[in-house]
């Protein structure tokens, strides 16, 4: 691995980049997570000059607090920020040239990428699955139709010949001196504002899509006989929260019932977000990018994924349960799978919750079983450069 290098000013930043990742903010900051995680470890791991286009700054500072709206070049972490205009500014293509998945580059862009020699390597990063065609699919090549291009296909995803997980090079060794450090856990909770609760207490996060379980979740903590301390990002899971509460509730609010205590967290970036999957017995996640970050925290979890047309994507959930289950117990499997297809369809009955309470302490031995065995694979960023350098 290269030494991190200086942080840069524009300036800096004058001959062609090494890197362009384009990506437009969709829904859920699903897209721009994972194109600004894969930025900041190309720029911090690698060293190399990376532009990042991005349509919708408001979005993206929720994840990026440092982020000025009013600027539309910046540089932040080693990346040079750029905004997204719908009126495209030409500029020089970088060596390597990523789409974010399939938001379409400009068209002034791409034909400035056929003139160039050597052409750039234009990839199309994909989204993450666990099925069985990813591999095949994985680095297929697409010959523009009228232009001297060719994009290749880039499959994220859990076995060796797929593009593999993002994960920073530094990312276990920080859990690791973050959770034997008490020091560091009472300094993240004091940045929040908050104290630590009670040992007793099970300390579940839940960052999820909104979601009906929830109320159910919520009704079945409260007459739990181990007191639950639920840590819930602000997300589309508030209204349920507000349901169950009687009245609106925002960022810093605290509800108690019974067992339960819930408290309200602001929308976290995603350095401080991986603290707070380390600390949990279990997180609810969704998506793709806290999905996959809930894996490398090595605690069990719990994945809402995201609905699609004709429950689509309860095919991509079973192909993951199937990789994830294989070496899990029977009565373990069994309920993990319960849950999570309760979960996705949005109805948690009370027996299901204590059965995954039961679990857990083999869910967490498992947990970390497979995070040991995902980091003997090379990352998703590994593959891509050496499939990079390959191509120029």
């Amino acid at each position: 691995m290269l030494s991190r290098p200086p942080v840069p000013s524009v300036s800096t930043f004058a001959a062609r980049p090494d890197w362009d990742v384009f990506c437009r903010v969709i829904d859920n900051f699903g897209d721009i997570g994972v194109c600004w995680r894969l930025a900041r470890q190309l720029a911090g791991d690698f060293a190399l000059h990376v532009r990042l286009w991005v349509d919708d700054f408001d979005s993206f500072r929720l994840l990026c607090p440092e982020l000025d709206p009013g600027l539309s070049i910046q540089v932040l972490q080693g990346v040079e920020i750029h905004c997204w205009e719908t009126c495209f500014t030409p500029v020089v293509p970088a060596r390597v040239v990523v789409e974010g998945f399939a938001c379409h580059l400009p068209e002034t862009f791409v034909e400035h990428m056929a003139h160039l020699s050597p052409r750039p390597v234009w990839i199309n990063l994909d989204y993450l699955s666990a099925e069985e065609w990813v591999s095949g699919c994985h680095l297929l090549p697409s010959p523009h139709p009228r232009l001297p291009l060719i994009k290749y296909f880039f499959f994220p995803g859990f076995a060796v010949d797929t593009g593999g997980l993002l994960r920073e090079s530094t990312l276990r060794a920080r859990r690791l001196q973050f959770s034997g450090s008490a020091e560091l856990r009472s300094a993240w909770w004091r940045e929040l504002g908050s104290t630590a609760p009670p040992a007793s207490a099970l300390l579940v996060s839940v960052f999820g899509y909104d979601n009906p379980a929830l109320g159910d979740l919520l009704r079945a903590w409260e007459i739990s006989e181990q007191p639950i301390c639920c840590l819930m990002p602000l997300s589309r899971t508030l209204p349920v929260l507000d349901a169950f509460a009687g009245r609106s509730l925002g960022s810093g609010d605290i509800i108690r019932r019974g067992s339960l205590e819930v408290r309200v967290l602001p929308f976290v970036e995603q350095d401080r977000y991986d603290c707070l999957l380390w600390l949990c017995d279990l997180n609810f996640v969704r998506g793709e990018d806290s999905f996959v970050r809930a894996q490398w925290a090595a605690r069990p979890l719990v994945w809402h994924i995201y609905p699609q047309q004709a429950a689509a994507h309860l095919t991509k959930l079973d192909a993951f349960l199937a990789i994830y289950c294989a070496q899990l117990p029977q009565a373990s499997s069994v309920v993990l799978r319960d849950f999570w297809h309760a979960w996705n369809a949005g109805r948690i009955e009370t027996m299901a919750w204590g059965k995954l309470v039961a679990a857990l302490p083999q869910l967490r031995e498992h947990a970390l079983r497979w995070d040991a065995e995902l980091s003997l694979q090379e990352d998703l960023l590994g593959r891509l450069v050496r499939f990079s350098c390959s191509r120029l």
